[in-house]
């Protein structure tokens, strides 16, 4: 029997095959210090958990229509008409089953096969997965140390061509930690006017930001028509298993998007709606706590990468990952790549991180190497980890 062709296009979030060397290796005995997984080690807010309780405890488990209960609608059009300074309705929200779905939802109703769809690289592999499942043609934006992992606008204004329908934003970014300006998202927006073109703007990591002010594209006057706004509850609210997520877009994509929710999943779990009206409207002290803590770890971690030889390390502005140039470190190990110096670490010294190819192929000309560490940890467990590391490099 044979699988459809376009199976071959599908990537995969290497993050989890990682996560299963981790797995096999401490079921063998191993000690393994992991910085794989982009997820906060905070348990989910009390009072969050107490909605969700009182939601089944009321019997909130039957179906609630396609694109999410009108409750909670209006509680996100709510919080991002003053956040973003726009006013939305909840005729512009799906709500979505994590905000992933909200990436394979919008970019199959804007690809057609053969458009081109411009993404952030490195970047979240899923956005040039998808591109490429739909037939699609993934155009790399090459994000850039020297401009603390920002993209240069040259580069993006000649990337685009007639066949552009689909640029790909993320900020604060995974895996660099980089973030988009104010500038930087305007010059976006003049050439998704000018050529009309669609915004996708992954913004999971807006509440996590340590220095300035978050800017979001959406808050440019005209770009709620072309732009889909992916947010969701798994990253501010430590709440990745639960699957909530939304987009805000016009009505008229907003309605295709919930057909695609319809014929996906039906509706989003009815009571986590109910998790997440809490979530937005109830105390926000649990999200600046977790913040104020990321922002130590950041400073931790930062600090203990430049403190080793051959290892250098930009300080992110937002989310809560590390990714420091290792070029030096590679080459004084002998080893090839970033890939290797992954399976170095893991297999040799127990600490797990990931490759900068996890996050796409290198761009053109490019020939740093990085890894990613996710700081969603403990201060031990940085201190240990980035302990094994310095010893590793500098035996």
């Amino acid at each position: 029997m044979e699988f459809a062709k376009r199976l071959k296009n599908l990537g995969i979030e290497n993050s989890f095959n990682v996560l299963g060397r981790v797995m096999k290796l401490r079921e063998q005995g191993k000690d393994i210090i992991s910085f794989c997984i982009g997820e906060p080690d905070f348990n989910t807010p009390e009072n969050i958990k107490k909605a969700a309780i009182d939601a089944l405890n009321k019997n909130m488990t039957h179906y609630g229509p396609s694109g999410g209960l009108p409750v909670f609608k209006k509680a996100i059009a709510s919080h991002i008409s003053k956040t973003r300074d726009i006013n939305v309705s909840e005729e512009n929200i799906c709500v979505s089953a994590g905000a992933k779905a909200i990436i394979y939802y919008a970019i199959h109703a804007v690809l057609n096969p053969g458009d081109e769809a411009i993404f952030p690289n490195p970047g979240y592999p899923i956005y040039e997965s998808i591109i490429n499942f739909v037939g699609g043609k993934a155009v790399p934006l090459p994000l850039l140390e020297s401009k603390s992992f920002s993209f240069d606008t040259d580069t993006l204004r000649r990337l685009v061509t007639k066949k552009t329908k689909l640029i790909i934003i993320n900020t604060p970014q995974n895996p660099t930690g980089g973030f988009l300006s104010r500038e930087d998202l305007q010059v976006v927006a003049d050439i998704s006017v000018k050529n009309n073109i669609w915004i996708l703007a992954d913004e999971i990591y807006s509440r996590i930001l340590y220095e300035g002010e978050f800017n979001s594209i959406l808050s440019i006057p005209g770009m709620l028509e072309r732009t889909i706004l992916v947010n969701g509850f798994s990253k501010a609210y430590a709440m990745t298993g639960w699957r909530l997520g939304f987009a805000v877009t016009n009505k008229d994509l907003a309605r295709e998007l919930i057909r695609l929710e319809n014929n996906c999943v039906a509706c989003t779990t009815t009571f986590n709606q109910f998790a997440g009206i809490e979530a937005l409207n109830g105390p926000q002290n649990s999200v600046d706590e977790m913040v104020a803590e990321y922002k130590e770890r950041r400073n931790l971690i930062v600090k203990l990468l430049n403190d080793i030889n051959g290892i250098s390390c930009l300080s992110p502005k937002g989310a809560f990952y590390a990714f420091p140039n290792v070029t030096k470190a590679c080459k004084s190990l002998g080893l090839k790549d970033s890939e290797e110096f992954q399976d170095y670490l893991l297999f040799n010294h127990g600490v797990a991180v990931l490759a900068r190819t996890s996050f796409g192929k290198k761009n053109e000309n490019e020939s740093e190497e990085y890894i990613r560490l996710s700081y969603a940890t403990s201060k031990d467990n940085i201190v240990e980890g980035l302990k094994r590391i310095k010893k590793a490099v500098e035996k």
